[in-house]
């Protein structure tokens, strides 16, 4: 299958500052790629790059078989980082010019101008101009603006930063029908736990370097359970009777759930089996890491020692929730 992307040992600077590091990366034709890592990883930047907004200081770049973009606009839809609509134009003329000026017939377009805004809970805003639209509003505008013209690659920077939960589901089902059709999907975000529902393929990026390229089933694979969840009928007793247990680590308590981390080299079911029999239980479980926990695990191993992973984890927390506020 044809590369959509190629990146070949592309570095991007700012001053003294390595925004992007030796990145090498290929998005193969009608995948669904997810760039995640926390604010200022290096993902926008790549997606600049990409997009022939910026330009790589060195490397190879390949996009839609072109040395950059810019032969490609028009087989490209993007949803920048930095929301933006001519906010004096109404919606409907805005959308209009979008499609033409990526080289849309005019027959027919205002109709599938009609079509898209009734499809995102907007059919009542085509005569108002852009300004009078909520930040939510105009951010599912600017998404239509992206794929109206059915690109052949598609990416969008952090595309659901603002959106409330009901909106937030609209604009996955719709980005998620449009790789259905085919298309190359790149997304960035810095909530992990959206990618890890959406993505076919991840690429983890922290402080320029890109530290995971896999598929999600790769992942899986590779970060094997090593946390057992339990929810015993007597916390207290529970904890203390499993403590002991041959392969369990350190054991946790959360709203009367404990949480027992395996040693290395110990089997999960046969330690899920010997807590059973240690304490009675109403459930018990394997859970498998999330990216949060691969990501803090991947930036301690690269750091050459134990990080703060309580530090890590609210900072991503901390990032996620200015991101749903913004």
């Amino acid at each position: 299958m044809p590369d959509a992307v190629i990146m070949e040992g592309i570095t991007k600077t700012f001053g003294p500052k390595v925004a992007v590091r030796e990145m090498n990366l290929r998005v193969p034709e009608g995948a669904l790629y997810g760039f995640i890592g926390p604010n200022g990883a290096g993902k926008t930047t790549t997606i600049r790059m990409i997009m022939s907004i910026m330009f790589p200081d060195s490397g190879r770049l390949s996009v839609l078989g072109k040395a950059s973009a810019v032969e490609s606009k028009d087989r490209i839809g993007y949803l920048p980082e930095e929301r933006g609509v001519y906010k004096k134009m109404k919606v409907g003329a805005f959308l209009r010019l979008i499609g033409r000026l990526k080289g849309m017939p005019g027959a027919g377009l205002d109709a599938k101008v009609r079509g898209w805004l009734e499809r995102v809970d907007l059919a009542d805003v085509y005569a108002k101009r852009c300004d009078e639209l909520s930040k939510g509003m105009q951010q599912k505008v600017q998404f239509i603006a992206a794929v109206l013209h059915e690109p052949e690659l598609i990416i969008l920077d952090e595309p659901f930063s603002g959106l409330d939960p009901v909106n937030m589901r609209l604009l996955r089902d719709l980005f998620l029908e449009q790789h259905a059709a085919g298309r190359t999907v790149i997304f960035s975000t810095h909530v992990m736990h959206q990618a890890e529902q959406l993505c076919d393929h991840l690429i983890m990026i922290n402080k320029g370097n890109k530290v995971l390229d896999a598929s999600m089933e790769e992942i899986r694979a590779r970060y094997d359970p090593r946390t057992i969840l339990f929810e015993p009928l007597d916390p207290g007793a529970a904890a203390a009777a499993v403590r002991g247990l041959q392969g369990v680590g350190s054991i946790s308590a959360t709203n009367g759930v404990l949480e027992a981390s395996l040693v290395d080299g110990a089997e999960p079911t046969a330690v899920m089996r010997r807590i059973v029999e240690a304490a009675p239980v109403t459930r018990i479980e394997l859970r498998r890491p999330t990216l949060e926990d691969v990501f803090i695990d991947i930036v301690s191993r690269d750091a050459g020692s134990e990080a703060d992973e309580a530090s890590l984890r609210a900072s991503l927390r901390e990032e996620a929730a200015a991101g749903a506020r913004a």
